[in-house]
């Protein structure tokens, strides 16, 4: 690149309609002929000017601030030039003014940032993301957008204004203001610092903002039915279809253990007749895409034939006339209700019924219940199966029939 020709020269400006003796000092650049003027928002006295050094004249200490202002001014010039120069960009006027006035920084804010996130995902729902994911990153948005209204009284923030105490008072309103309780608060906070850890691989942030906030659950205690609940729940007469479908369809989650979407998904086709002569489901899970290769108990065959002849199953060559997660949730309330069945039940209690009630409690290894779970590691299904007391009297009862022996 060949060298050009630069200048730089600081001058006083006088305002319009003002005949006081204090000027704005300007520097004006001069790039290959070419010159640009920019403010440095600076007022000085014109009697006390040194034109042609431009700079104060004199010892006092006002001329010495300014004149030390000025070369610093000055030498961040010379910064912005000899970064442009190490990485071989062209250099003018403009581009120098731009970089000073900042006009030439993009500015990126939270909100776009959510937004170029949730449209890229929204793009790719069915490939690699699902609509339930979707929907959870653009409540995520609202949340955001909601609080940063609250606390800033702003319609949106730069990422730079990111910080460890956003992340803290989100939390906070979250929980005040929003009554979540403390693991949504936290799911919320950690999905949202996902796509700030993005911002960061792009360049738009130089380091983590969020760096020592803990998102942090708390464990929660899963619930399941018990033996007694599921018979109460199998043999219970509810009057409507409505609800006898929606009975049928939560049973044949509680006996294989698949999630609702995955229940909601699954087709005909994907039943098919394993090496040992039984039905078998071959599908994949659409949160993770891990395969699902499960046997079917005798129970959920039976409430599978029950609905070969099912209008919507016969149109959608479904299994089940699965409904809405919302919908299949409140009809679920219902049923607890007239069963008499305290427990809050939700459709994704059925998967954590199966993995405890009807797989560990029956004395299959956790290794196996895994793999039914189509759960890359036992420490996921640790998180469904808990060990019941009537397990844990048996194995005791081992334990101290085989110590007895032994004396």
């Amino acid at each position: 690149m060949l060298e050009k020709s630069f200048g730089l020269f600081f001058f006083l400006k006088q305002p319009k309609n003002q005949k006081s003796d204090e000027r704005y000092v300007y520097l004006r650049i001069t790039v290959d002929g070419i010159a640009k003027e920019i403010s440095t928002k600076r007022m000085w006295y014109s009697s006390r000017w040194d034109q042609s050094a431009g700079k104060a004249k004199g010892t006092k200490e006002d001329a010495l601030n300014l004149n030390a202002f000025l070369d610093a001014f000055r030498n961040n010039v010379f910064n912005i030039k000899s970064k442009l120069l190490s990485a071989e960009k062209n250099f003018t006027a403009e581009i120098l003014k731009n970089a000073l006035t900042g006009k030439d920084e993009v500015k990126h804010t939270v909100l776009q940032a959510l937004r170029e996130h949730n449209s890229q995902m929204e793009a790719l729902v069915g490939n690699g993301y699902s609509e339930g994911t979707l929907e959870r990153f653009e409540t995520v948005y609202k949340h955001v957008q909601a609080f940063i209204e609250w606390k800033y009284q702003a319609e949106d923030l730069e990422l730079k204004e990111l910080n460890y105490d956003f992340a803290a008072d989100f939390a906070f309103w979250l929980k005040a203001v929003r009554k979540c309780n403390h693991n949504s608060t936290m799911k919320y906070v950690a999905n949202f610092k996902k796509i700030v850890l993005k911002c960061i691989s792009k360049g738009w942030l130089t380091a983590d903002p969020f760096a020592g906030f803990k998102t942090t659950q708390k464990p929660v205690n899963r619930v399941a039915l018990s033996k007694a609940e599921i018979n109460t729940l199998t043999t219970k007469d509810l009057h409507t279809d409505r609800l006898n479908n929606i009975r049928d369809i939560f049973l044949f989650s509680c006996y294989t253990g698949l999630a609702y979407i995955d229940v909601k998904n699954l087709k005909r086709s994907q039943i098919s007749i394993g090496d040992d002569g039984e039905l078998w489901i071959n599908s994949k899970r659409q949160k993770t895409e891990s395969p699902i290769r499960l046997p079917l108990l005798p129970e959920a065959v039976r409430i599978m034939d029950q609905y070969k002849d099912h209008p919507k199953c016969r149109q959608a060559n479904s299994v089940l006339p699965v409904l809405t997660n919302q919908k299949m949730n409140a009809y679920l309330k219902e049923i607890a209700d007239l069963c008499g069945i305290t427990k809050k039940i939700t459709f994704h209690i059925a998967r954590h019924t199966f993995a405890t009630t009807i797989t560990l409690g029956n004395g299959v290894p956790i290794e196996t219940v895994s793999k039914l779970l189509s759960h890359n590691s036992i420490r996921q299904t640790q998180h469904y199966a808990k060990v019941l007391d009537m397990k844990t009297s048996s194995d005791m009862a081992a334990l101290k029939q085989k110590l007895s022996q032994a004396v």
